[in-house]
């Protein structure tokens, strides 16, 4: 595979956007269309089309690997207990098998069942058959009049605003520690604290938003690291409905909205820009991904790209949670820093943990050492082609990054080589995708400002 622009640490990476170009351009004369689908809550449903070899022509384990990488990627994207391969039973039973309970993508269809609470399934149809795309009917964000109370739950502190037709006129952050606390009673004083901190600058609360880390279906938590500490038993007793319950404490029949912080961050960054289309990236301790769609509205969809593969090769570092290889976790967070330190030629302590690690290396950046500028302009590579492979199932006008791996002038060398790749790789992306790094004095509208104006007044 030829690349245009190397990834400098990584002479191995392949790159799924190419991977995708070269399985259309192999097909054009002898290939077959196949489309994948996932479906969700209420029958919400995100459907992909590609194109494979005919079944039966000596390619079976090639187009397996393509449709297994492009599944996995549009799960996570969309989110779903479903998948339906449609115009390949060859590829499509290779699928059915890996999604089983001890099959190839165990780890999928257990996260998957615990977040949308049914059993998980494949199923293998006919073009004619296939789902057609259904999305979330009902926009949420931008929703700017009357009383309202954003609420930001981060893992260190906690953020509320009071907002009125648009304008905050009451905001705090509270230091918390939600994720050692095994007690769900203080996450729920918490919050209701903040909430009724927030309410009590306005004449009266017309709607909550919330925007916090963690999986969120129709306003109940799924999966939420800010109760890593909570049991099983208390996370579905006290947790699942937390904001539900607090909402009904500040006032009966008041609308709520919840929704995960990256989608907050990309809609409180597309208020910004005045556009919509946004994809935005969080590079910190794992990768985190949001989106504003054409219509300038958050999804549903789960966005996990921590989770969707941007390396085709067997060989790529796996992933010690899921089991996988190739996903953008080691590519765009403290653990893709901590990948390349060796390659570059960097020891690392094994004693620090990995954030002091990637310390280290920022380190180093600040005084021009050129090892650690190799590690960011590695990193810059991958990011180019994984813009691009997002543009398989995002529609993308701006990329907004940030995150810790992003500061300072790190962060600037890994989106000029990313721009780099869009330039010379993918021009027709160039022309079309902004990529920007918001600065803080950029950030008029507020994360808890954005949170605010999730929901529609009733």
């Amino acid at each position: 595979m030829n690349l245009k622009v190397n990834a400098k640490l990584d002479p191995q990476f392949q790159p799924l956007a190419l991977v995708c170009r070269e399985m259309r351009e192999a097909t054009k004369e002898n290939g077959q269309d196949v489309i994948i689908a996932v479906e969700r809550n209420k029958g919400y449903t995100v459907t992909y089309k590609t194109r494979i070899f005919k079944d039966g022509t000596g390619h079976d384990e090639e187009n397996f690997a393509f449709i297994e990488r492009m599944a996995k990627a549009l799960l996570w994207v969309a989110g779903g207990y479903k998948i339906y391969i449609a115009g390949s039973d060859v590829v499509g039973e290779k699928i059915k098998a890996a999604y089983t309970d001890g099959g190839l993508r165990d780890f999928d269809v257990h996260f998957m069942e615990r977040v949308y609470e049914k059993p998980f399934e494949v199923i293998v149809c006919s073009l004619d058959k296939a789902p057609k795309d259904k999305s979330a009917a009902a926009p949420i964000g931008r929703h700017l009049e009357g009383c309202r109370i954003g609420f930001d739950a981060g893992g260190s502190d906690r953020k509320v605003s009071a907002v009125i037709d648009g304008e905050s006129v009451y905001s705090e952050e509270v230091v918390w520690f939600p994720k050692i606390n095994s007690d769900p009673d203080y996450h729920y004083q918490g919050i209701l604290e903040a909430m009724k901190t927030a309410a009590s600058h306005m004449p009266r609360v017309d709607a909550i938003g919330v925007s916090s880390a963690g999986v969120y279906v129709d306003n109940r938590i799924m999966v939420a690291s800010l109760f890593l500490k909570v049991s099983d038993e208390d996370f579905d007793k006290k947790v699942k409905n937390m904001y539900l319950d607090v909402a009904k404490e500040i006032g009966e029949n008041i609308p709520i909205e919840v929704a995960n912080d990256g989608d907050v961050t990309a809609l409180a960054g597309a208020m910004d820009l005045n556009d919509d289309s946004v994809l935005g990236v969080a590079m910190g301790t794992s990768e985190a991904g949001g989106y504003v769609d054409p219509q300038g509205n958050i999804t549903g969809w789960l966005n996990e790209l921590a989770f969707v593969p941007v390396d085709f090769c067997k060989d790529a570092m796996v992933d010690e949670w899921s089991g996988d290889y190739g996903c953008g976790v080691k590519y765009f967070s403290q653990d893709g820093v901590i990948k390349l330190a060796p390659y570059a030629g960097i020891e690392l302590d094994e004693k620090l943990s990995p954030a002091e690690k990637l310390k280290v290396v920022q380190g180093l950046m600040k005084d021009g050492d050129e090892r650690a500028k190799a590690i960011y302009d590695t990193i810059g590579a991958y990011f180019g082609y994984a813009i691009a492979f997002y543009t398989e199932f995002y529609d993308i006008k701006h990329v907004l990054i940030m995150g810790r791996v992003t500061s300072g002038e790190g962060g600037t060398i890994l989106l000029e080589r990313a721009q780099e790749v869009l330039d010379k790789e993918f021009p027709e992306l160039s022309k079309k995708i902004k990529l920007h790094i918001p600065d803080e004095s950029s950030r008029r509208v507020g994360q808890s400002v954005a949170a605010a104006s999730l929901p529609e007044l009733n």
